[in-house]
């Protein structure tokens, strides 16, 4: 099924292009991981999206060697820890992500959390641009930042990240961060795009639409993503799953049913406490 489906790309504010969904590789590990990896591959994905804390880009490069697809097919991304925000840290840290990867460049790098107490954050994002004018990394990112800190390092580099990955899912939909990525010409990218033990699968708005269309909760949810404009990287080590999440190119939510998953939305709808100002991860 999905090797027939064309993805559809993003052009990002840099002229390179993404993938409309990418695959998310958290917590696969080891042999296990590699076989899902390889089998997202297969299924038809092309972003994988990996970090340091992950602990599994070695398993990363490793499925994109064993799938024998062209590595200009397949876009890598990785993260940047907060343990090494400083600039020769952070420079060291991607060279470290590329031995592990097993790869000459990475196609996206994202600082992982801005890490506000330390403020060192200013210092990688400069690192990252200077990687990129080296040709390490193909497009510049972060995730996890507010409008406050993604001001502050364009103001301080001149340079827009490309995408900023955040937490986003109809129980917490962003409306106010994707309208500043709108006007600053940055990619959404949403991890936990269903929102994990709270995915509304079993809402009403939700299975009308899946009913209606005939499809699953789980892709309604991701073609919801879609129409927002909103990167969604789902991740499941289930062959079946791997196919339904990036089969969601056929078909289409009226914008009722956007609007009533939109709706969704709650204050607190964060899945833990991942308030970039407050959040610390090292």
């Amino acid at each position: 099924m999905a090797e027939h489906t064309t993805i559809p790309t993003y052009t990002l504010n840099d002229g390179t292009t993404l993938p409309a969904v990418g695959f998310g590789t958290y917590p696969l590990k080891g042999e296990d991981g590699i076989s899902a990896i390889q089998g997202a591959l297969e299924a038809g994905y092309r972003l994988l999206d990996t970090a340091v804390n992950y602990e599994n880009e070695t398993e990363v490069g490793e499925a994109l060697r064993r799938s024998g697809l062209p590595r200009e097919d397949v876009q890598v991304a990785s993260k940047l820890p907060g343990r090494h925000h400083a600039y020769d840290d952070a420079i060291a840290s991607v060279r470290g992500s590329l031995e592990r990867l097993g790869l000459e460049y990475v196609d996206l790098h994202l600082i992982h959390w801005p890490n506000p107490s330390v403020d060192q954050y200013v210092e990688a994002w400069r690192a990252l641009v200077d990687l990129q004018k080296e040709g390490l990394v193909r497009s510049v990112g972060v995730s996890n930042f507010t409008e406050a800190h993604l001001t502050r390092v364009i103001d301080d580099s001149g340079v827009t990240p490309a995408v900023n990955q955040i937490e986003l899912h109809p129980r917490f939909p962003q409306e106010g961060m994707r309208a500043v990525h709108e006007r600053l010409g940055i990619r959404t990218e949403a991890w936990s795009p269903m929102g994990k033990r709270n995915a509304p699968l079993e809402e009403d708005v939700v299975t009308t639409a899946a009913t209606r269309l005939g499809v699953t909760p789980g892709q309604v949810i991701l073609r919801w993503h879609v129409q927002l404009g909103s990167l969604p990287i789902p991740k499941s080590a289930d062959p079946e799953r791997q196919r339904q999440n990036l089969d969601v190119f056929g078909f289409e939510l009226t914008e009722e049913e956007v609007d009533a998953i939109s709706a969704l939305g709650r204050p607190d709808g964060r899945l833990f406490g991942g308030d970039p100002d407050s959040h610390e991860e090292m």
